[in-house]
């Protein structure tokens, strides 16, 4: 998934007047202004509410889907490759974004989180803050980019580093296990 793409796929999404924010290792290089490494996908944070519109609107650009299903995450790919992972939300009353996992439990954004914003190429786009990045960084083993994520934004931002981040950085695998 190219930076290019990323900006051609906010400009189609929010142009259809969907409310979005980047995820995963995209809104990592947003909140950074640099992209820092190359990236499998496009992760997305929407309004649980807003997922027809947006796969209609993907679908016009050649995406369908390819795993998963509302109200929990899922895929969309293209014919080239490209993969897109939606993960929809219910914002409460509060402006928690309520994300049902696929073990069934609710995993919480916090409201403050949906405040990022950031760079892709030239574009402003929203995106997580780094503070939420890093907390979504938390609750699985962590692989050598998740590794480097947090680390670049720990480093930037000066949030503190979680402890499952603070081995040395060859101890971790390159992928997720």
């Amino acid at each position: 998934m190219s930076a290019e793409d990323v900006v051609t796929l906010m400009d189609s999404i929010e142009g259809a007047g969907i409310a979005v924010w980047l995820d995963g290792g995209w809104a990592v290089d947003a909140a950074l202004e640099a992209q820092t490494r190359p990236h499998d996908d496009l992760d997305l944070v929407i309004e649980l509410n807003d997922v027809a519109r947006l796969q209609e609107v993907l679908g016009d650009l050649g995406f369908l889907l390819a795993g998963g299903g509302a109200p929990k995450s899922f895929e969309m790919t293209d014919s080239e490759g490209r993969q897109i992972d939606v993960h929809p939300v219910v914002l409460s009353a509060s402006g928690d974004g309520v994300y049902l996992m696929e073990d069934g439990e609710a995993w919480i954004y916090p409201a403050s989180g949906f405040a990022g914003t950031g760079l892709v190429l030239d574009r402003h786009v929203r995106c997580l803050t780094p503070e939420a990045q890093v907390l979504c960084h938390g609750g699985y083993e962590p692989h050598l980019a998740s590794y480097d994520d947090v680390w670049a934004l720990s480093r930037r931002f000066e949030i503190p580093v979680p402890a499952e981040y603070r081995r040395p950085r060859d101890s971790y695998p390159l992928r997720r296990p």
